[in-house]
């Protein structure tokens, strides 16, 4: 017997929602098979909003961001994510510009809290809740590429039912991580229990094939870098002469002397450890400093290796010292030279040529960092800058109680894209994950439910974007560097030498400290000076289409319990409505004047009537060989289906609404 797999279940599990009211978060059960929630709905574009990219001046310094290509192919949806996402997957059109092709979801979705928002209503079942979100995830699975990722935004309500949920969806195999973030970083004394200032993110991948990026390093990180030697290669710091290697019962062959240029004493590796790189790669390098050849292995450099190794370790005589033959002062000459001239080798004596070796370790080979899943509010900010990003854009107007800020989305999106993939948020709230894809290069879709959201905050925030009118957010990098005169010690940053001013500071007004101890203190913090540093990332530019989701054409009526046209089935828009439920893409004017669509050899004819014999004779001729004929109609006249079939082979008519949902709650689906 097969093993069973955990599943999450919930009340209504087998069922489907469809919302209550147009616009709003309330939601009814259904079969999956009733119409309206089967129906998909196209979208009719409304408008393209586009700007221009302001050019460089002298008031900044630009980042490699501000010189990024701005997206234009951008996609904005006044509508209900469900009834969105099914236009995304279904419709011909869309289906193909970003089925299996969108590389970053990110959804900040309704909590579930039993609060009710201003911009949002938040208080659904946890039944509810689940089949919600259980409908949306599957079509978003659809619409990831293969390496893409998905980031729900959760607080400690749901986050628990949710993981099983994706684990069902996704797979447990293809859990990435589970990101806590800082978002309150001074909670009110007066919380009863015990207050959360953390949000989840739950991570999770398409396939195996996802590959996440490393940070950004930050200024503060490269200013520990320089180039005392002059190198050609740029900044570098020293690293570790040695790496750690486990012991074991015979010597590790990175463990040899290797004889000093200058002083001519012997110099090994650190307790435990070996020289980093292959012994022929260390002879060459070495070479550069003078004329080394492998040595002999005598009983002091045996005696040497045991100090490194340790007893009960078996030493090799096969590997050989790296030595200067007859070393004498010519060669200390010409290695005191060649340390004079400048740009060393990755290995060099230190302290004057006179310590022992150290490694350099270029800025220009260093990646950035590894992610963590610990994510502090002094790197991607909290609540409460939102809050001041959404109120410097819309002084006049109330904020959003928990927009996420700029630097969080940053981050997100610098992790799971590069520029030029299509990012996709269908929560869409005030924008941010839209305004921060424009503003790093990738092209978005995002779309909001409520109408009074839309128009006050999403629209005019991304039009801001696009004609360089958002000067905030991740628009100007806005940290701090280091002076010329300030010491930044491995392992600390720049926020550390801001602390330690501020404690010297407060030290400096104590009472009893002497003029003697306000020179030290002066001394010590010219060490730690820092000061602003700001850099574009934006410069404006780009465009987005704005549509909204067509109405619907098809109902359910429960007292006559059969499937309804409504009044906006006509016209072209019945037209788009048939060819996106059928697969159909659709063909325009110039491309043929007699057919509404096509799928492969099948050609679509919608008529708003009644379907004759000559209706069929009349579209016979435009058939070409080996291409059928879809027939779809409000009224079909008795044995038209059956001239169809004899004139060309393959095709059929399709009677509308009952061939097309045969959706009854009494009768057969």
């Amino acid at each position: 017997m097969a093993a069973q797999r955990l599943q999450l279940t919930w009340y209504n599990k087998d069922k489907a929602l469809i919302p209550t009211d147009s616009g709003k978060y309330g939601y009814t059960w259904v079969d999956p098979s009733d119409p309206r929630y089967c129906e998909t709905r196209t979208l009719i574009y409304d408008d393209y909003v586009e700007g221009t990219q302001s050019p460089k001046t002298d008031e900044f310094e630009y980042s490699e961001l501000a010189d990024l290509e701005p997206q234009t192919d951008n996609l904005l949806i006044l509508g209900e994510s469900g009834d969105v996402l099914e236009a995304l997957t279904r419709v011909p059109e869309l289906a193909e510009k970003y089925l299996g092709k969108v590389k970053l979801i990110y959804i900040d979705p309704p909590f579930n809290t039993a609060q009710t928002f201003a911009s949002y209503e938040d208080n659904l079942e946890h039944s509810v809740w689940l089949t919600m979100m259980r409908d949306r995830l599957l079509h978003m699975k659809k619409l990831l590429a293969d390496d893409g990722s998905i980031w729900v935004h959760l607080d400690d309500v749901e986050s628990h039912r949710m993981r099983l949920l994706l684990d069902e969806v996704f797979g447990p195999q293809n859990y990435v991580v589970s990101i806590e973030w800082e978002k309150a970083y001074a909670p009110s004394n007066n919380a009863s229990g015990i207050p959360m200032v953390t949000d989840g993110i739950l991570v999770y991948q398409k396939s195996g094939a996802f590959k996440r990026n490393k940070l950004p390093r930050s200024s503060a990180m490269d200013a520990r870098y320089a180039n005392p030697d002059g190198s050609v290669r740029g900044r570098w710091k020293q690293g570790d002469k040695s790496a750690r290697h486990t012991l074991g019962k015979r010597q590790h062959p990175g463990v040899y002397g290797i004889q000093h240029p200058i002083t001519g004493d012997m110099v090994y590796p650190a307790i435990s450890s070996n020289w980093r790189f292959e012994q022929s790669e260390m002879l060459r390098i070495m070479r550069e400093w003078g004329a080394y050849e492998l040595g002999e292995v005598t009983d002091s450099e045996l005696e040497a290796r045991r100090k490194v190794e340790g007893n009960g370790v078996e030493l090799r005589d096969d590997v050989k010292p790296l030595i200067i033959p007859g070393w004498d002062e010519h060669h200390k000459t010409h290695a005191i030279q060649r340390y004079e001239k400048g740009d060393w080798p990755i290995y060099y004596p230190a302290n004057g040529g006179t310590g022992g070796f150290q490694r350099k370790i270029y800025l220009a080979d260093v990646e950035g960092m590894m992610p963590k899943n610990l994510w502090l509010s002094s790197e991607v900010g909290h609540n409460d800058s939102a809050k001041r990003e959404i109120q410097t854009l819309f002084p006049d107007t109330v904020s959003f109680t928990t927009p996420k800020p700029e630097r969080l989305l940053e981050r997100v999106i610098h992790i799971g894209s590069n520029p030029g993939d299509i990012v996709l948020d269908v929560f869409a709230g005030s924008g941010t994950t839209a305004a921060v894809a424009q503003k790093m290069g990738r092209k978005w879709v995002t779309c909001e439910l409520l109408e009074s959201t839309f128009s006050t905050f999403t629209r005019p925030r991304l039009e801001k974007v696009v004609r360089d009118e958002d000067a905030g957010g991740i628009t100007t990098t806005k940290d701090r560097t280091l002076k010329p005169s300030a010491v930044l010690p491995e392992k600390f940053e720049v926020k550390d030498l801001q602390d330690a001013t501020k404690l010297l500071n407060a030290i400096a007004k104590e009472d009893g400290a002497t003029a003697e101890d306000a020179a030290a203190i002066k001394a010590v913090k010219r060490l730690l000076a820092t000061g602003p540093s700001k850099t574009r990332n934006w410069r404006g530019g780009g465009g987005f289409h704005v549509a909204h989701l067509s109405p619907a054409c098809f109902d359910y009526n429960p007292e006559l319990d059969r499937v309804m046209l409504t009044p906006a089935a006509t016209g072209q828009r019945l037209i788009e409505s048939i060819a996106a439920n059928l697969g159909f893409a659709l063909l325009h004017a110039e491309d043929d004047y007699i057919f509404e669509g096509r799928r492969g050899n099948a050609l679509l004819k919608v008529v708003e009537g009644v379907a004759t014999v000559d209706v069929v004779d009349s579209l016979v001729p435009h058939a070409a060989p080996g291409e059928t004929i879809v027939l779809a109609a409000t009224a079909v006249m008795d044995g038209v289906r059956q001239h169809l079939r004899k004139a060309v082979k393959g095709s059929r008519v399709v009677a509308l609404p009952d061939d097309l949902f045969h959706y009854s709650k009494g009768g057969e689906q």
